[in-house]
């Protein structure tokens, strides 16, 4: 069993309807229970749990400081290539569109990397477009390899994976995996995704479930807010996280927020996802996966990240850029989208110590795991 047939116990269409006929009792009740279901969702997303958003953010904020303390993980992003052979109607990178294609040689990936690490950073996340053949698993391992001695964590976010693939890259020093669905609409899916190997549903809906058997020590997913409708795509990512986290139990569960931003294409979101909405969303992942990991990006405005800090966010990304090569050459490519937070990593610092928070360069060394040993 995997994902692909859990997600078939829920149709949308079912969803939507318990969240419109949730009554203020039920979102009473979901608030004051210990430990919730994954049908709870559909009551903590619902219009009828809206008045009651500040209680939601007062819980998840307690449940946070309790499981996390007052700790904010930073990491940056660093792109390894912009060439894609898919064409994803909402991405910059779309193989239709007339960008120049960039993929970084090892050596310039070791450039790169150390001016992220003489930031300050010890967690980075590798990114590429989706083209094997420019940049495949010999590619990341080799990459991996040559940057794990600057950095304690490292992390991918690419394209998907059979199980061995996985191995090999947790093998080469990767601890962590984030791979956005887009949208859990299958057929929006089908219309989004016209050509390329991205174009296979279930084989991206799978790949977490890969990941986990492949013994990854965190896994993220997320749905590209703007999509498909909030109802279905907040529920249906919460679900996904939730059947994570009970069945890789040794993986760690993330999930990030990414709302669509402005890119080369010109594509504008489908549904327009609120602030509130926004909101409303990491409130209720917190309080349904209390240990889960919440990452916010620098897609978000430096106002809306600073509000969302208290109400459950563990991992804060700072100083992005999202073109290939662009700490060391800014400005010479072009990026897969437009970001908001243009802060340096020192500024987001000291608002995080500000709101009372402590900023975490490193969170955690694989020489932990052979501690029993010593």
């Amino acid at each position: 069993m995997s994902f692909a047939d859990e997600i078939l116990r829920y149709p949308a269409e079912q969803v939507v309807e318990q969240m419109d006929a949730t009554t203020t009792t039920q979102v009473e009740q979901a608030l004051a229970a210990e430990r919730l279901k994954a049908k709870d969702l559909t009551t903590l997303l619902s219009p009828a749990a809206l008045p009651y958003l500040e209680q939601m953010a007062q819980k998840a904020h307690h449940i946070t400081k309790q499981r996390f303390g007052n700790i904010i993980q930073l990491y940056t992003p660093m792109y390894l290539s912009n060439e894609c052979s898919n064409g994803c109607k909402y991405c910059g990178f779309n193989a239709n569109n007339n960008i120049p294609r960039t993929t970084l040689s090892i050596d310039e990936i070791e450039q790169e990397a150390q001016i992220i690490h003489d930031y300050g950073f010890r967690a980075i996340l590798l990114l590429t477009g989706e083209h094997k053949k420019m940049a495949d698993n010999s590619y990341l391992e080799a990459a991996v390899k040559r940057i794990k001695p600057l950095f304690s964590s490292i992390s991918i976010e690419v394209y998907p994976m059979d199980t061995s693939g996985y191995q090999q890259m947790v093998a080469a020093g990767v601890d962590g995996l984030t791979v956005y669905q887009e949208t859990y609409d299958q057929k929006l899916y089908k219309d989004l995704h016209p050509f390329g190997k991205k174009s296979n549903y279930n084989y991206r809906l799978e790949a977490p479930d890969r990941a986990g058997a492949a013994g990854m020590r965190r896994i993220g997913v997320g749905a590209l807010l703007g999509l498909g409708p909030f109802a279905t795509e907040a529920f249906y990512t919460g679900l996904h996280a939730h059947y994570l986290a009970r069945h890789y139990w040794r993986s760690q569960v993330s999930i990030s927020f990414p709302r669509i931003c402005p890119a080369d294409g010109g594509f504008a979101p489908i549904n327009p996802v609120s602030d509130e909405q926004l909101v409303q969303m990491v409130c209720a992942m917190r309080l349904l996966i209390p240990d889960a990991g919440l990452f916010i990006s620098t897609r978000e405005s430096a106002k809306l990240r600073d509000s969302l800090m208290p109400l459950g966010i563990t991992h804060m990304s700072a100083g992005s850029c999202t073109a290939p090569g662009g700490h060391a050459h800014k400005g010479e490519n072009t990026e897969q989208f437009t970001i908001d937070d243009d802060r340096t990593p020192e500024q987001i610092s000291e608002v995080i110590h500000a709101k009372g928070f402590e900023a975490v360069w490193k969170d955690w060394d694989s020489a932990f795991l052979n501690a029993g040993s010593m």
